[in-house]
């Protein structure tokens, strides 16, 4: 079990720092790491899907590489256009909607990196449920003329991306609104998305998300939660395991941190990142740990979580939830 502490380069979600907890057992290493503000019963969802990684392994692939989109945080437009041409991908997902800016800082940076992409590549935008619905149908329509792919999580609840989706002609893609319900299977009976995006931690595992992602019926985007390459492994597994993948894949993350815990990053090349398990290096481990009093905290994290799991016989979801 070790812990890291990394740096990120752009403050992300309000984000400076990604920590976590790798943990190894015989079918290799497992990545847990939750954000700060989830508690021992969420967390217990995310050590399901490291002890998956660490203990069993995952599905056999029927693809080896991966296409995915760059991630572009709320900087300003200069940057923004900088890290869309740098980075590869003929796809991006640009963050809209953080706190402190407005919807003039959305569009500059939206138009900066449909002018890096061309009239070819794709843009997505991403609120993460900041958004009544009045203000997400008011700004996705002024978003749209860059010519959105689709608008992911532009409000909280299933009900105001119901209403969203009905206001506004671009694709709506439900995130939060999976990967934090009880039931992810409500996005479906409520009518609320077009596609789902799907994360492998917040779901419990590689096969809890491949039971979601058939039984919610929508195209899927597979996404990290910006983890660090032993944790991209898990989100590839699932991408490369699904039937069909028909949008690029939100795995592209790792160029958002200042390091990483393997010698071989999952870094995209060409707008894709390959199938495989990078191993944990000592050097870098050395590297990026944190401290004692850091790692107390997350092994007493782990352990509540853990806790948790355990009295539920294994368990992340709820009796009658698809990901048991």
């Amino acid at each position: 079990m070790r812990v890291y502490s990394i740096p990120m380069r752009t403050r992300f979600r309000g984000v400076t720092r990604r920590e976590g907890v790798l943990v190894h057992g015989p079918a290799g290493w497992g990545e847990f790491s939750p954000f700060a503000e989830y508690g021992p019963a969420e967390c217990a969802r995310w050590l399901a899907a490291a002890r998956e990684a660490a203990e069993d392994g995952w599905p056999a692939p029927v693809r080896t590489r991966i296409p995915v989109n760059a991630t572009i945080p709320a900087v300003g437009p200069e940057e923004a256009h900088a890290m869309a041409a740098a980075s590869g991908c003929r796809t991006a997902k640009v963050k809209v909607a953080e706190r402190g800016q407005d919807e003039a800082d959305d569009i500059a940076r939206v138009e900066a990196v449909r002018d890096a992409l061309g009239p070819s590549g794709r843009v997505r935008v991403d609120a993460n449920g900041a958004w009544d619905p009045g203000t997400a149908a008011r700004v996705i329509r002024a978003l749209d003329r860059f010519d959105l792919e689709y608008v992911e999580q532009p409000c909280a609840t299933l009900e105001e991306l119901a209403r969203v989706r009905r206001l506004v002609d671009v694709p709506i893609a439900a995130d939060e609104s999976i990967r934090r319900a009880e039931d992810p299977l409500r996005v479906r009976a409520a009518e609320a998305a077009d596609i789902a995006v799907i994360k492998v931690q917040p779901l419990g595992g590689v096969r809890a998300a491949l039971r979601v992602a058939e039984a919610c019926g929508l195209p899927v985007v597979v996404s990290s939660a910006v983890e660090t390459s032993v944790g991209l492994a898990a989100g590839a597994a699932l991408a490369a395991a699904l039937p069909e993948l028909p949008f690029a894949c939100g795995l592209g993350t790792l160029p958002l941190l200042e390091d990483d815990v393997v010698a071989d990053p999952l870094r995209p090349v060409d707008g894709a990142i390959p199938v495989r398990r990078p191993e944990p290096d000592q050097d870098a481990l050395r590297r990026v740990h944190p401290g004692e009093e850091t790692a107390r905290r997350w092994r007493a994290r782990m352990e509540r979580a853990a806790a948790v799991l355990d009295a539920a016989g294994g368990t992340a979801w709820p009796i009658g939830a698809v990901g048991r």
